[in-house]
């Protein structure tokens, strides 16, 4: 239900909340399998299973101030280095995680990360989330429709 979602930190450098190792059902906090990283456009496409031009794809930008994106910076690095929390079908995955970040720069209300995890139990929820701000706010909205040899989710 709503394929992927990161949060592009620079030019061409998307930060995303990945599994590795054993997939965990709940949670684990000595047990991590969980990473953040960093993807071109291009691999990021290509994890959804496709050609970058068959992939369906949004894209919302999201102005931030200059306090903002240096918290958004301290957080890439922190997090690229040591994720938070681990990856779990009970707990946090892609959305969820993007969702905390975007709680921290303050664009989005802040809770706990297992109520995050609730919340946001997968992205396509987030996505409608910030159609919403998206539309309320003016930010730019970037489709790409993707092939149409696929049925895609519709929002």
């Amino acid at each position: 239900m709503g394929g992927h979602v990161g949060i592009e930190i620079d030019s061409n450098k998307i930060m995303n909340f990945v599994h590795h190792g054993n997939f965990h059902l709940i949670s684990s906090r000595q047990n991590k399998h969980s990473s953040y990283i960093l993807s071109t456009q291009k691999h990021f496409n290509t994890m959804l299973g496709g050609d970058s031009n068959k992939v369906k794809t949004l894209t919302i930008f999201i102005p931030v101030n200059q306090q903002q994106m240096e918290k958004l910076d301290s957080l890439s690095r922190v997090y690229l280095n040591q994720p938070p929390y681990d990856y779990a079908l009970l707990g946090m995955r892609c959305g969820a995680a993007s969702y905390e970040v975007l709680a921290q720069l303050g664009i989005l209300p802040q809770y706990s990360n297992s109520k995050t995890a609730l919340k946001v139990f997968y992205p396509k929820i987030l996505r409608k989330q910030l159609l919403r701000k998206a539309e309320e706010n003016g930010w730019q909205i970037v489709r790409h429709d993707g092939t149409n040899r696929r049925s895609w989710e519709t929002d």
